[in-house]
């Protein structure tokens, strides 16, 4: 990256943004600061896209004017994992600084950048503590290691939240055992005016994570005169950042290099005491480290690496997310991202008989519909040697105990995790023989989730995260076949040796050419459904096709693995009322029994079908 050469009176705009609150500082070439200012929270996976773009323009707003126009920005958000998180700040800042450069990347390379560097250091681990908490590293090579982050939940070791919510359990657990309240006790409900340690039940369920990290002020107050639950405490959360930061240093360098480990966050940088122990325990386990603090707000960061770009020097601020071999197999000149070949899709074209659609009788309208629908069958027929191949490659990956993924973005995704929730009552499967993954996640199901679709990179984790292998069989969901979540995951599966195929209703990818070292499919089923009635609207006719095709797979897949006899499902779970109905009329139809002899067999098997029949079979061999 190349940019060109700066002068002494180029300005430039540094902007860091975290979970609370962004700080921007608008700076000269000497480094002088021209203007600082705060605005609001910019966790990028918690904002929409334009959302994030009135963030950019309220504090573009509230800069100086200048006859001078920018030289660079550089943009760190928090939550920023991925490339497309990245293209995501790139876009919006386009559109409120359009023709200036924009270094986009996360909130940890801008406060890592904050940090002064030391001579001949191998790599710099930036060990972070506030209400969260975080240790991220770069290398000299520009290799990048980060540990936790995670949120509170499932993460944050050793932040302000971790004290708070430690000391909580600390405290209740000596109640409850020792039947006391501890010193440190007395402080906590004197902080929150609270009369009775019951008070905290109620509290503790509806307080928030900054309330509760909050208490972390109470324990170091607590520790200075040497309160022991406060003291224990402490030395926990101090182990715990000590061992996050080495685990990050030994990703980056050996044992003998020089490490400089920056502090940073208000738990490390207010608490001096604290900070020691960290840095002791750090010294103690890699005597070559070198410990400080964090100098400067991270928004000076931010301008460093601007300045960093303007100079044209390699640029080390890298998503987080390394690519793997299998997204690398796809690569921008892969053949599924022809533009041509996309915008050719049916799916992408309007429908001649549907152009009067905003003026059409609504019973022509409706009819209409019903029309365009009919034509599924046939485009499906025309399909069908390769929905055989792929039900008989399910059956066979069920028979060796392996599983059945659906992989899709929107509708796709949707319905491959509509067709998954159905198998364990239908079939009595276990929840994990056939799964469905949804780009965006558990969120996506209700509401679209910004850029989800377009990160190849998630849709390969995903993968990963499933433990997909070598007897199981993925089916990616793609009504124009381009979308990079679910090639992602394919690439990534087919790497990991499972049977991948394409849904998708774009005939051109059947003629997709296969190159030496470009991932393409096992198999793909391409439809020609036609334009939607609603051009472009793929929960229509290709959703409709989608449906059925799933249905296909399951059912069929299912019962030529014995789940079914005649057309009886005898492996159906009776969860409810109706569907133990269902099961008394299964039993009977199988064994010419009434009602009350095939609900007494059903209950004496506790409501397995195959168990019943069985179970009534032979009670007649024994009369």
């Amino acid at each position: 990256m190349k940019t060109k050469s700066s002068s002494a009176h180029d300005f430039f705009l540094g902007i860091e943004g975290g979970g609370t609150r962004s700080t921007a500082v608008l700076a000269d070439a000497n480094g002088a600061a021209i203007a600082e200012l705060a605005a609001g929270p910019a966790n990028i996976r918690l904002l929409l896209d334009r959302q994030l773009l009135a963030l950019f323009r309220s504090i573009s707003a509230r800069l100086p004017r200048t006859n001078i126009p920018l030289k660079t920005i550089a943009i760190g958000l928090a939550g920023a994992r991925t490339e497309v998180d990245l293209e995501r700040i790139r876009r919006a800042a386009a559109r409120v600084w359009p023709g200036v450069f924009c270094l986009a990347t996360d909130d940890l390379h801008t406060a890592l950048a904050a940090a002064p560097v030391v001579a001949g250091a191998e790599a710099r681990v930036l060990v972070l503590s506030g209400t969260g908490s975080c240790c991220f590293g770069q290398g000299r090579d520009g290799r990048s290691a980060r540990i936790g982050g995670r949120g509170q939940v499932i993460g944050d070791r050793g932040s302000a939240f971790d004290i708070g919510q430690r000391a909580l359990k600390a405290l209740m657990a000596h109640y409850d055992r020792e039947r006391t309240w501890p010193k440190l006790g007395e402080h906590v409900l004197r902080s929150l005016l609270f009369n009775d340690p019951e008070d905290l039940i109620a509290w503790s369920m509806e307080a928030g994570k900054t309330e509760i990290a909050a208490l972390a002020t109470t324990v170091f107050a607590a520790a200075k005169h040497r309160d022991p639950v406060a003291v224990k405490l402490l030395e926990e959360a101090a182990h715990s950042l000590a061992v996050d930061g080495l685990a990050c240093a030994s990703r980056l360098a050996k044992h003998g290099q020089k490490i400089q480990f920056i502090f940073n966050g208000g738990v490390l940088l207010k608490n001096p005491a604290f900070a020691r122990d960290v840095a002791g325990r750090l010294r103690q386990r890699w005597p070559e480290a070198i410990v400080s603090k964090v100098a400067r707000a991270s928004s000076w960061g931010a301008v460093a690496l601007a300045m960093e770009a303007a100079k044209g020097g390699e640029l080390k601020a890298r998503p987080l997310s390394a690519k793997t071999d299998a997204i690398t197999s796809l690569g921008s000149d892969h053949p599924a991202f022809d533009r041509a070949l996309l915008q050719s899709s049916p799916t992408e074209q309007r429908n001649p008989r549907s152009m009067r659609l905003d003026k059409l009788p609504l019973v022509d309208a409706v009819e209409l519909m019903i029309s365009e629908d009919e034509a599924l069958p046939d485009a499906l027929r025309a399909e069908r040697e390769s929905i055989v191949w792929v039900i008989r490659k399910i059956t066979a990956a069920f028979k060796r105990g392996g599983r059945l993924f659906y992989v899709g973005a929107g509708t796709s995704g949707r319905l491959g995790v509509l067709d998954a929730s159905e198998c364990p009552p239908t079939f009595s499967s276990l929840a994990e023989q056939v799964q469905g993954i949804i780009a965006g996640g558990q969120r996506a199901l209700w509401s679209a989730v910004e850029g989800a679709e377009d990160d190849p990179t998630a849709g390969a984790d995903a993968i990963k995260g499933r433990g997909v292998g070598r007897r199981d069989v993925v089916i990616g969901i793609a009504a124009s076949g381009r979308t990079p979540f679910v090639w992602g995951a394919l690439a990534q599966a087919g790497e990991l040796g499972a049977i991948t195929v394409l849904l998708c209703f774009n005939p051109g990818f059947k003629r997709l050419p296969r190159r030496k070292g470009k991932f393409l499919p096992d198999r793909i089923i391409a439809p020609d459904v036609g334009p939607e009635v609603l051009t472009g609207s793929t929960r229509l006719k290709s959703g409709t096709a989608t449906k059925l095709l799933l249905n296909m797979f399951t059912t069929l897949a299912m019962t030529y693995s014995g789940k079914v006899i005649s057309n009886l499902m005898i492996d159906l779970n009776p969860s409810n009322a109706k569907l133990r109905v269902r099961a008394i009329g299964i039993v009977q139809q199988l064994t010419g029994c009434d009602a009350s002899e095939a609900k007494a067999a059903l209950e004496a098997s506790g409501w397995v079908v195959k168990g019943a029949v069985a179970r009534h079979r032979s009670s007649l061999n024994q009369r």
